[in-house]
């Protein structure tokens, strides 16, 4: 019997279909009192887990040899933590003609996210560019994020981000830090078998996210955040971000030819320096906002399933450009044209 696979023409990510039906669990059977409780302790955890997983899979030698490469990561980074966070600033203009100051919010906090890992490396690997550069710096550029983001979010945000306190950067370290340390630790033990099951723990990954998912949802649900925003709004803010990605997959692409990076730096630096994760987003979102979480990371969905669904159309295409060759020594290349053959295709 075949397996069951999901149309390659099919242009939505079936993770996002579980993430919608997610959604659609906590707006019929939100979580309460003490499953409520129950819920967030286990998200919590299960947040904790997901970037102890992470640590564990990073090479330290690969971490530390991807260093050389300062330039591409600090190219990455600026993009990430000072590009991002302006144009979601200048967004602020947009209210309230396409947003309401609540998308708003959410829309500035999603700037101010760290990038993605996974899916970085995939798309950077299926248009054959600088993978090992992609790694380090989605990985660096979520190790900063721990601390940025929740700086940022005080300073841009302020009152907006509900609950925040001082203490949140604390509480954010602890939650994602201090496990990622640990797996960096315990990774000379366990990192074989997380590397012999990485699709079994990829499906840990996965379910940590529609976890913390329902529990934001199911809180929002409770609290009745969600009869702030009409059909029209949502329609405004995809609009908004749809522009917003295609500024930052512009800038990142001829910014970084503008800076002198040969293709394959580019492409890990446009799919690097272009994108949210949602992983990250989602917890620092939880501790921010509180009971408003559920509409903070409304756009970083929204800008999720964007990115993907965007950056695949642009990776597969990469994938079809002529590889760069080096040109020939002028002894070999006249040597070729003496016996009628021009030089070979790489």
């Amino acid at each position: 019997m075949k397996r069951l696979r999901w149309p390659s023409w099919m242009p939505i990510d079936p993770y996002i279909l579980l993430l919608l039906g997610t959604v659609g669990l906590a707006a019929l059977l939100p979580a309460r009192g003490t499953g409520a409780d129950v819920a967030s302790g286990a998200s919590t955890a299960a947040i904790a887990f997901l970037f102890f997983l992470y640590g564990a899979r990073l090479s330290t030698r690969e971490a530390l040899d991807g260093l050389r490469h300062w330039r591409l990561h600090v190219t990455v980074l600026a993009c990430t933590f000072v590009v991002f966070p302006l144009l979601g600033l200048a967004a602020r203009g947009l209210v309230p003609v396409f947003l309401t100051h609540s998308l708003w919010t959410g829309l500035l906090f999603l700037t101010l996210v760290p990038s993605t890992i996974q899916s970085s490396i995939a798309f950077t690997s299926i248009a054959r560019g600088n993978v090992p550069a992609a790694i380090c710096a989605g990985s660096f550029s979520s190790l900063a994020g721990i601390v940025i983001t929740p700086l940022l979010a005080a300073s841009l945000l302020g009152g907006s981000a509900g609950g925040f306190k001082a203490d949140s950067v604390i509480k954010i370290v602890l939650q994602l830090l201090v496990p990622f340390l640990a797996g960096q630790v315990l990774r000379r033990w366990i990192g074989s078998f997380v590397a012999r099951h990485k699709k079994g723990l990829g499906y840990v990954d996965r379910g940590s996210i529609l976890l913390v998912v329902y529990t934001a949802f199911s809180e929002g649900m409770v609290h009745g955040v969600w009869h702030q925003v009409s059909p029209v709004r949502l329609a405004g803010l995809l609009g908004v971000e749809a522009v917003l990605l295609a500024v930052m997959l512009a800038l990142t692409w001829y910014g970084a030819k503008a800076l002198g990076f040969n293709r394959e730096d580019r492409i890990a630096i446009q799919f690097a320096g272009s994108k949210k994760s949602l992983a990250s987003g989602l917890p620092m979102a939880s501790v921010l906002f509180g009971a408003q979480a559920s509409l903070a990371v409304l756009p970083l969905m929204l800008f999720h399933q964007m990115q993907l669904m965007v950056c695949a159309v642009i990776a597969k295409r990469r994938s079809h450009d002529p590889r760069e060759q080096l040109t020939p020594p002028a002894s070999t290349a006249a040597s070729r044209t003496a016996v009628g053959t021009g030089p070979r295709s790489g």
